[in-house]
């Protein structure tokens, strides 16, 4: 529980439902499209997740922030979040990886967060009604007033968001990794000749570069914008399309793009919104769930095949709009049936819904990333 003296602040949702509580973050206002991940833990990689970008998270698990932050378990180089909701906040985390608590953490990243809220209550809402713009306000504390601006926010629907996260540069990805990091090692790390890897980042997590350079990739990234020309000329062996935030159908430029390499012939791997982007690209359509995916305990498969995985998206491809003479699906989300994965019949594409690359989160889609590399070693042979 909360062991610092804490400013009043509000909590209203779109629908005038309105949530009174306590901070543990910056002060001010801020609205975004309120969700909830349902993971028991990993709250600093939820919080560091560009795919999270424009959303305030709700935490069901009530107690956050017990074992404080640390450098290694960003997904990106700060809070993407538009603001936090908890039901209890640790101000004192115990844990030797600690070096900061997560309020003091959030205050330096100006980053809003409210606490004291009833989160089932919450959570339930969200699932009956289904997720909705709120504002998290210290200042404004009249819920007439906040609601005010809450109906002045655009709808997550139709947002392009990534170009507020993709990299403006090229780079390459060069972390050698603690050696915590590298589980599931295959033997393609002693590769004399590195497979290159183009990754387009749309809001791409640490933890994906890394997995791909612990299967011995040389990982290069590029702008979401980046023209399929300029992709070829890295001569890549594979091309990586990344998790992002917004709506996949709004970031026409990925789309476009996607669509331009599909006749390259380079084996293709999307995760999340990667996975929607060359659906997109291949015929399909997206939508919005109801109130979204995010969590650490999704099962996704076909029978008899299951993986539990992590998720965290709220649009899906249309499984009626999928072109059924040269796409399959893989795997579909256990609990609704939508589609979680997808592979192209003739062309070395695939993606899945989910992330396999975890942090946090279990680890059962690992193979997915040997499965890229089996791929592009097998067009380099062909090649």
């Amino acid at each position: 529980m909360a062991l610092s003296p804490s400013q009043p602040a509000l909590l209203v949702l779109a629908d005038g439902t309105a949530y009174p509580g306590w901070s543990f973050g910056a002060t001010g206002t801020t609205i975004g499209e309120v969700v909830f991940n349902t993971g028991m833990t990993g709250y600093q990689e939820v919080l560091t997740d560009p795919s999270y970008l424009g959303q305030i998270v709700t935490f069901t698990y009530p107690e956050l922030g017990n074992t404080g932050v640390n450098p290694e378990d960003e997904e990106s180089s700060r809070p993407q979040v538009r603001g936090a909701i908890a039901r209890n906040v640790c101000y004192k985390p115990s844990n030797w990886r600690s070096t900061q608590s997560l309020p003091d953490y959030l205050k330096q990243h100006n980053i809003l967060a409210i606490y004291g809220i009833d989160t089932r209550a919450l959570t339930r809402k969200i699932r009956s009604v289904g997720a909705m713009n709120g504002a998290i306000s210290t200042e404004i504390l009249d819920p007439v007033e906040l609601l005010d601006q809450v109906q002045d926010a655009p709808s997550m629907a139709g947002l392009n968001l990534v170009r507020e996260v993709t990299t403006d540069k090229v780079y390459e990805w060069s972390d050698t990794t603690d050696p915590s990091w590298q589980y599931g090692l295959a033997a393609q790390t002693a590769e004399e000749e590195p497979l290159t890897v183009v990754a387009l980042d749309f809001g791409i997590k640490r933890n994906i570069l890394r997995r791909l350079a612990s299967y011995g990739c040389r990982v290069i990234v590029v702008p979401a914008d980046t023209p399929p020309e300029e992709i070829l000329k890295h001569n890549p062996d594979g091309i990586f399309l990344s998790n992002g935030p917004g709506d996949p159908a709004a970031n026409v430029e990925g789309i476009a793009t996607t669509k331009a390499l599909l006749t390259s012939q380079k084996p293709m791997f999307g995760i999340c919104m990667g996975h929607q982007i060359l659906g997109l690209s291949l015929g399909a359509e997206t939508f919005k769930l109801k109130f979204g995916h995010r969590g650490l305990n999704q099962p996704c498969g076909l029978h008899p095949e299951v993986e539990i995985t992590s998720q965290n998206h709220g649009f899906a491809i249309d499984a009626d709009s999928l072109p059924d003479a040269s796409v399959e699906v893989t795997h579909l989300n256990l609990n609704d049936r939508t589609v979680a994965g997808l592979r192209h019949k003739s062309l070395p594409l695939f993606s899945v819904q989910y992330h396999p690359e975890a942090s946090p989160g279990p680890h059962d889609a690992d193979y997915l990333f040997d499965q890229f590399v089996q791929t592009m070693r097998e067009a380099r042979q062909k090649g």
